[in-house]
């Protein structure tokens, strides 16, 4: 019985962001981009022991995935 309020909640959230009138400070934006290049994730000590098996098992399958979207292409 309260889907219909979470809808209505949903729905003025959605015409909210869609007609209010977005006041967005380029200068500020082009700062932020413009200022340090991303070096990636923190360093760290590595990864702990009881992940380390897991690591290696996420880390093998991103390479196969990659290597067959890149044979796929070809």
């Amino acid at each position: 019985m309260g889907r219909g309020r979470a809808k209505a909640k949903q729905t003025k959230v959605a015409r909210d962001l869609k007609y209010r009138p977005m006041d967005t400070d380029f200068a500020s934006l082009e700062r932020e981009l413009r200022g340090g290049s991303y070096s990636g994730p923190p360093e760290s000590e590595g990864i702990p022991e009881e992940y380390a098996d897991l690591a290696e098992e996420y880390g093998a399958s991103v390479k196969r995935h990659d290597d067959e979207v890149h044979d796929s292409r070809l």
